[in-house]
C-alpha cells in the first residue's frame, strides 16, 4: 500500500474538507480495501506483518502492560510484535528508535511520542519507506500518521481526572464546591500531547466550575524519571506543606509523588494524591493509606489495538471517518476525525483518524486486586 505523503495529507485534508462529513456516512466496516460488496471480500490479511512498537520510555509498568497486551494478543493474529524503546524518555533518543525500525525493515510502526514536534521528521522518514506509522497512548502530528488509539478524549479525561479528586477530598471531609481547594499539577513534560491535553481540559472544567480552588504553582514535571519524580514530589511538599490536591496524570509522577508524600509522613487524610498510573504500580500506597483512589485504562487492550491497526493498514486495508474495524477478541471499534482529541486538527480523506478504547477504570483498594497489570 501506498502510504498518505504529509503533503498529500494537507492537500487532501484543505481539499477535501468538505466531504469528510459524508465520508462517515458510508456504512463501510473497514474489514475491507473496499467500501463496496462483501465485508471480509478483499481484506488484506495481518498475519506475518511486523510491527516495531515504541513507548515513550522502557522500564515503566504502563509500557511493559502494553507489550504484555501486545505481544500476547499479536500471536493469536499471527504477527509479530518489535518492542523498541529507551530507558530515557527524550526527543533525541526515540528518534535514534524510530531510525532502528527503520533500519529493521519493519513494516509498520506503533508509537507513543515523547514530543510530537522532535520525532516529526524520523516519522516522516519511516512513511517516506513506506512504513505504516500508528500512535497510541501520546499522539504524532496527525499528518505523520495514520490512525490513533488514544484512551479517551481530553474532555473525558480531563473530567476524569476532576472526578478522582472530588472523590478524594470528600474522603477527607472537604467539599470541593464550597472549600477552598489548592491544588498543582505534577506531570512529565509539557511536550507531551495527551498528558498535556488532559491538562488544559481539566484546567477548563476547574474555571467553570469550582472558582474556589487555586492552582498554587505553574506545573511540575519530572520527565518521566522515577527517581526526579520522588525529587520533586518532595520539592512540592516543602514549598506548599499545606496543599490540599495534587494531580498526577502520568504513570511515572504519581507513584514519584506518593513516595515522596510517605517521605514527609503524609497520608491520604492529610492530602489527595491521584491521577493516572497502572494499580500493581499504586498498589503498595493504597493499601499504606497514602492514596484513595486513582484511574488509568487497559493498557494491554491499548497496546494490542495500536499493534492491530498498524498490522492492519500495512496489510493494505484502507479506512475512512465513519468506518470500523473489527478486532479479534476485542470487537469493532470506529474511526472518529483527529479534531475528537485536538481541537481543530484536520482528517485526511483516506488511513487518518482516531480509534477511542471502549472504556476507562478508576482504581480503589476494594478493586485494585482485579487487575494484574
Amino acid at each position: 500500500m501506498k502510504e498518505i505523503s504529509r503533503r498529500r495529507f494537507l492537500e487532501a485534508a484543505c481539499a477535501s474538507a468538505g466531504m469528510l462529513v459524508l465520508a462517515g456516512c458510508g456504512g463501510s466496516t473497514g474489514n475491507a480495501p473496499d467500501s463496496s460488496g462483501d465485508d471480509n471480500a478483499g481484506a488484506g490479511e495481518v498475519a506475518g506483518k511486523t510491527v516495531a512498537f515504541i513507548p515513550k520510555v522502557t522500564g515503566n509498568a504502563f509500557f511493559e502492560s502494553a507489550n504484555d497486551g501486545a505481544q500476547s494478543h499479536s500471536r493469536e493474529w499471527g504477527f509479530s510484535v518489535d518492542y523498541i524503546g529507551d530507558a530515557t524518555a527524550s526527543v533525541s533518543a526515540q528518534v535514534s528508535v524510530i531510525n532502528q525500525a527503520v533500519a529493521n525493515g519493519v513494516d509498520a510502526i506503533c508509537i507513543s511520542t515523547v514530543d510530537a514536534n522532535g520525532v516529526s521528521d524520523a516519522l516522516g522518514k519511516a512513511t517516506d519507506a513506506g512504513i505504516v506509522v500508528t500512535t497510541w497512548d501520546s499522539d504524532a502530528k496527525p499528518e505523520d500518521r495514520t490512525l490513533m488509539v488514544s484512551q479517551g478524549t481530553p474532555e473525558i479525561l480531563g473530567q476524569m481526572l476532576i472526578d478522582l479528586s472530588i472523590a478524594g477530598l470528600k474522603e477527607r471531609g472537604i467539599d470541593a464546591e464550597k472549600d477552598e481547594v489548592g491544588y498543582v499539577w505534577h506531570y512529565s513534560q509539557a511536550t507531551v500531547t495527551d498528558q498535556n491535553s488532559w491538562q488544559v481540559a481539566a484546567e477548563k472544567v476547574i474555571k467553570e466550575q469550582y472558582p474556589n480552588w487555586t492552582n498554587v504553582h505553574e506545573n511540575y514535571y519530572s520527565n518521566q524519571d522515577a527517581e526526579q519524580a520522588i525529587t520533586i514530589g518532595e520539592a512540592i511538599l516543602d514549598a506548599y506543606p499545606d496543599i490540599d490536591l495534587i494531580i498526577c496524570n502520568d504513570s511515572t509522577a504519581l507513584p514519584g509523588q506518593l513516595q515522596a508524600a510517605e517521605n514527609k509522613g503524609y497520608d491520604a487524610q492529610r492530602i489527595t494524591i491521584t491521577g493516572f498510573a497502572s494499580p500493581q504500580s499504586i498498589k503498595s500506597y493504597c493499601e499504606h493509606g497514602t492514596i484513595f483512589n486513582w484511574g488509568l485504562w487497559d493498557c494491554a487492550v491499548q497496546g494490542a489495538m495500536g499493534c492491530y491497526v498498524a498490522a492492519y493498514l500495512a496489510a493494505g486495508n484502507k479506512v475512512k471517518v465513519g468506518d470500523t474495524i473489527s478486532i479479534p477478541g476485542i470487537g469493532e471499534v470506529a474511526v472518529e476525525p483527529n479534531d475528537s482529541i485536538a481541537e481543530g486538527a484536520v482528517t485526511a480523506e483516506e488511513n487518518n483518524g482516531v480509534v477511542l478504547l471502549p472504556e476507562r477504570l478508576v482504581f480503589t483498594k476494594e478493586n485494585m486486586n482485579d487487575y494484574s497489570f
